[in-house]
């Protein structure tokens, strides 16, 4: 027996074991082996669709999240405005208040000068009549000394009213 070229009757057996092998895989084995790969075929199939979907899922999630972004952007810049005009409001609101208030204690300080002036100018003149008075009261007691210049001067008076 020589390995290097085989028997006939080798050859024989071996080619009828192999066709028996060959024959119960192919009737059992290989239509599960079949089924198996056909199956994980399927998953892997389904397993890529379902990625897909997911990858498309978390795309539309993906601009889901810039819309809101961009939503909250575009309140937070209205509130922004808002709150400055509400801002500027409170600010003019404010001066207007302060000029008028401005306005109003000049007017009163202005009042209160002319009331003080006239209350000064009322006292001064009734500090002159007085003085006046009394300085005409001296000397009318030095001119008539006499009853009889007394009574030329009440004549006098009595004329001019």
């Amino acid at each position: 027996m020589n390995l290097l070229t085989p028997d006939i009757g080798l050859v024989f057996w071996m080619l009828l074991c192999f066709v028996i092998v060959f024959t119960i895989l192919a009737k059992f084995g290989l239509p599960v082996i079949l089924s198996s790969i056909s199956k994980r075929k399927q998953f892997i199939e389904q397993s890529l669709v379902a990625a897909e979907q997911a990858n498309e899922k978390l795309a539309g999630i993906e601009e889901e999240g810039k819309r809101i972004l961009a939503d909250a952007h575009s309140q937070q810049q209205d509130i922004i405005a808002g709150a400055m005009a509400e801002r500027q409001q409170i600010v003019n609101t404010a001066e207007a208040q302060a000029a008028e208030s401005a306005h109003r204690i000049a007017e009163e300080s202005a009042r209160n000068i002319q009331v003080a002036k006239e209350n000064a100018l009322r006292e001064v003149k009734n500090e002159v009549a007085s003085l006046a008075l009394d300085i005409a009261e001296k000397v009318l007691r030095e001119k008539m000394t006499d009853d009889k210049a007394q009574q030329e001067a009440i004549a006098k008076m009595l004329d001019n009213i």
